[in-house]
């Protein structure tokens, strides 16, 4: 063994060297469908004003308070009156935040994660890194919340954390409401529900405004899926008194100057975020029922900008797709469930049509 292999065994955590990092893969020249995006920029008059925005920043400062776009999202994104938010570097932080958070190491007893899997996988991750041991519980063939299951595992593990993504990502269906709210029911005051609305702007439903009906309820959402995925910005509201614990792990000037910038003026043109977030909605659905009339093809519901289907063989159409210059996201190792799994994102008119034909040769 070599001196450095001797150094990384020695420092490094066994359980950290023995995963793989998370892998980007590179679209240059591809049809790219694998990663939930807004096909759609910023109208060019749009842009030249955000350019111009910009260009005003002071890079040689440290980030100041965010409290103004604290005060804008609090004002456009349906944060109850009294409550505040916390903004991460995307929703990951914030993620990584609670887990670091909640993660009481009792004498012969690790705190506990819990999510109905298969789920986002950096629930699992950050669980492992901020030292909780994770505990999946699997969802119903048809992706809805095994209720007797959940309740069963809270009653066992007594989670400090329950992560419930709505819509629920890979499948992209909305668990029942009524499902959720017996779930906080039954954490009580020993576990906290934290429920993920990465793609409300697509479901059009939300946990946010019933935030002071639960108060072990947090409500995370991310700008990502509605057009801002580049400045990586996410946000979390929970009753206040539980949020100041953990803006205590949040670190210093965690969100950039250009990021606040860029995120302050979106807000002011939400408009056009909706509108665009409605044209995907339509070609969602379109699509949905263009793929589904495809023999041998199960296309799954979906409240989110991306589609779940299953497939005779996934390895085979993802190759063929590949190879026709189209990336999209094979989902069949992830979780027994996911077997012969394909997710798509929903994009542009042309980029679909591209897609569809492009699937339908693959079939083949």
């Amino acid at each position: 063994m070599s001196f450095l292999d001797q150094l990384i065994s020695n420092t490094v955590r066994a359980d950290v060297r023995a995963v793989k990092s998370y892998q980007v893969a590179d679209a240059s020249g591809y049809i790219k469908l694998d990663a939930m995006e807004n096909p759609y920029p910023l109208p060019q008059q749009l842009r030249e004003e955000l350019g111009a925005r910009l260009a005003g920043v002071a890079l040689n400062r440290y980030p100041p308070s965010y409290a103004s776009l604290q005060q804008a999202i609090c004002a456009n994104l349906g944060v109850p009156a009294g409550y505040d938010v916390m903004l991460g570097n995307g929703s990951d932080e914030l993620i990584s935040i609670l887990a670091m958070a909640c993660a009481r190491q009792e004498p012969g007893q690790r705190a506990v994660l819990l999510a109905p899997v298969p789920a986002f996988v950096m629930y699992a991750r950050s669980a492992q890194f901020a030292g909780m041991d994770f505990v999946g519980v699997p969802l119903n063939p048809d992706f809805s919340l095994d209720m007797p299951a959940m309740l069963a595992a809270i009653e066992e593990h007594r989670p400090a954390l329950v992560f419930l993504a709505y819509p629920n990502n890979p499948t992209g269906n909305l668990f029942a409401s009524a499902d959720i709210e017996r779930l906080l029911a039954a954490l009580g005051d020993t576990g906290i529900a934290v429920v993920d609305e990465a793609y409300e702007p697509f479901a059009q439903h939300s946990f946010m405004g019933r935030l002071p009906e639960f108060e072990n309820l947090v409500v995370m959402r991310t700008v990502s899926k509605l057009g801002l995925a580049g400045i990586r910005l996410g946000y979390m509201s929970a009753a206040p008194a539980l949020l100041a614990q953990f803006e205590k792990v949040r670190p210093p000037y965690n969100v950039n100057v250009l990021t606040q910038a860029a995120a302050e003026f979106a807000l002011e043109h939400l408009d056009v975020l909706n509108a665009q977030a409605a044209l995907l909605n339509s070609a969602r659905d379109d699509l949905a029922r263009r793929l589904a009339e495809l023999p041998g093809v199960t296309v799954f519901p979906s409240k989110a900008n991306f589609l779940l289907i299953r497939v005779a063989d996934s390895d085979d159409v993802c190759a063929k797709l590949l190879a026709r210059r189209v990336l999209i996201k094979n989902m069949s190792k992830m979780h027994a469930a996911l077997a012969n799994c394909l997710r798509i994102s929903v994009s542009t008119p042309e980029e679909n049509s591209l897609f569809y034909d492009a699937f339908k040769a693959s079939l083949v």
